[in-house]
């Protein structure tokens, strides 16, 4: 996808390289200030420093999106604009074909962001992370690291969800979150709102100008994933930008990175051809045996160079994947076409469910080469046995396959949810 079909203006005024509240506040938690057409990376694990001092409160890190494409906001401890108010973190959220950055926002009350767990209190819905007394912010030990600070307004609560995120989804959508708001947070949609203070701006306005910070430079590990607090991260970034600001080259490479695209990219392609009748079980069989090897490779290749591709590796790859691209091509253009039917529709759902993981980077390589195979287990069987039965299947048979794509399914979904991620570069 082309870069200008990729991002759009959805907000006059928005600025694409700071994304921060820039319509009155009472909106900010429904605005919408830009939208990119693939999605963020997966959420880094990090470790939260400590409390710079009591009357802090943590606002987790997230990836916003510049001119240079995506780039990590360090989570950072902060001082509320006045006592009582909680900080509503922002979210990037699917619909009509892109993926929407909706604002965050200070509040009496934590609202919507998505149902993204970004830990250390935020686990989705709400904030575990402490609450406001009389004036005072009393802290939950279980999600904040106080370090050599002498805090006295200390309790301590742990929920089901812990600092460590399971889902590194950053997003709400397919292959992300599936949350919607609940009665409470639409209410809190309804409350005076708060824009970020000066200080957080800043700190935003830092991370977008810090190289070290971008997607396509760093591969999904920021150099700086959280900081005591704006200023201190302020310093490092100006550090970065000194020793090595960002280039046009960068920001060429930014704008349409993403290390699995091409990978997704075809796997969504096999989806569409069984979904429109243009590819045949048989069909998206091979096509899904080439997917599986080349994906295979890549995994291969990335583990024997400590997660890397030589610039040699990339040529070949990108020659294979020239191949297959054209091999579906010619799959969906040869003339054998079908009336897809439910079962030809499962099969096309996983192959959507692959290219999702890869976009998101919730599924490697070498995950997505383990689900093409399965698929085309399951697919060239359907083909053999519509092949015997004249180009039906038996109720015994749908039966037969509808089980092994529950399988694929639980297998899919277990790649997409064990924690292991995209790797450090392609």
């Amino acid at each position: 996808m082309m870069f200008k079909n990729a991002v759009r203006m959805l907000t006059v005024g928005a600025a694409l390289a700071v994304p921060v509240a820039m319509v009155p506040a009472a909106q900010a938690q429904i605005s919408v200030g830009i939208s990119v057409g693939f999605a963020p990376p997966a959420l880094p694990v990090y470790a939260q420093p400590p409390l710079p001092s009591p009357g802090y409160i943590w606002t987790p890190g997230y990836w916003g999106y510049g001119d240079a494409g995506y780039y990590w906001v360090p989570g950072v401890w902060v001082q509320p604009p006045s006592a009582g108010l909680l900080w509503t973190p922002g979210y990037w959220g699917f619909e009509g074909g892109y993926y929407g950055w909706h604002r965050g926002y200070w509040g009496p009350h934590i609202g919507y962001y998505g149902g993204i767990n970004y830990g250390f209190g935020y686990v989705g819905v709400g904030f575990e992370g402490g609450y406001w007394n009389h004036g005072s912010f009393f802290y939950n030990h279980a999600y904040s690291n106080f370090g050599g600070v002498h805090v006295t307004n200390v309790y301590e609560h742990n929920v089901v969800i812990n600092n460590t995120v399971v889902n590194r989804a950053s997003f709400n959508g397919p292959g992300g979150y599936q949350a919607h708001a609940t009665a409470q947070e639409m209410a809190a949609a309804n409350e005076h709102h708060v824009e970020p203070t000066g200080m957080q701006q800043q700190h935003f306005q830092a991370a977008a100008q810090d190289r070290s910070q971008l997607a396509s430079v760093n591969h999904g590990r920021p150099a700086t994933m959280a900081a005591a607090s704006p200023a201190a991260y302020h310093q490092v970034a100006q550090q970065h930008m000194q020793s090595q600001p960002i280039s046009a080259q960068d920001r060429t490479a930014g704008k349409s990175y993403n290390p699995n695209n091409r990978e997704a990219n075809q796997d969504q392609r096999i989806s569409n051809g069984l979904r429109s009748g243009q590819m045949t079980s048989g069909e998206a069989a091979r096509a899904d045996r080439t997917q599986s090897n080349i994906d295979q490779q890549v995994h291969n290749d990335r583990a024997a160079n400590g997660g890397t591709l030589t610039g040699q590796e990339k040529q070949q790859i990108n020659g294979e994947q020239n191949k297959a691209s054209q091999q579906i091509y010619n799959e969906k253009h040869n003339g054998n076409t079908i009336t897809p039917n439910q079962v030809d529709n499962r099969e096309a759902n996983q192959q959507a469910r692959t290219a999702q993981g890869l976009r998101s980077g919730q599924m490697t390589s070498g995950e997505a080469a383990r689900t093409n195979a399965n698929q085309a287990g399951v697919a060239q069987g359907v083909h053999n046995e519509r092949t015997a039965n004249g180009g039906a299947l038996t109720g015994q048979q749908k039966q037969q396959a509808n089980r092994a794509e529950n399988r694929n399914s639980r297998q899919i979904n277990n790649e997409k949810h064990n924690n292991e991620k995209m790797p450090k570069a392609k």
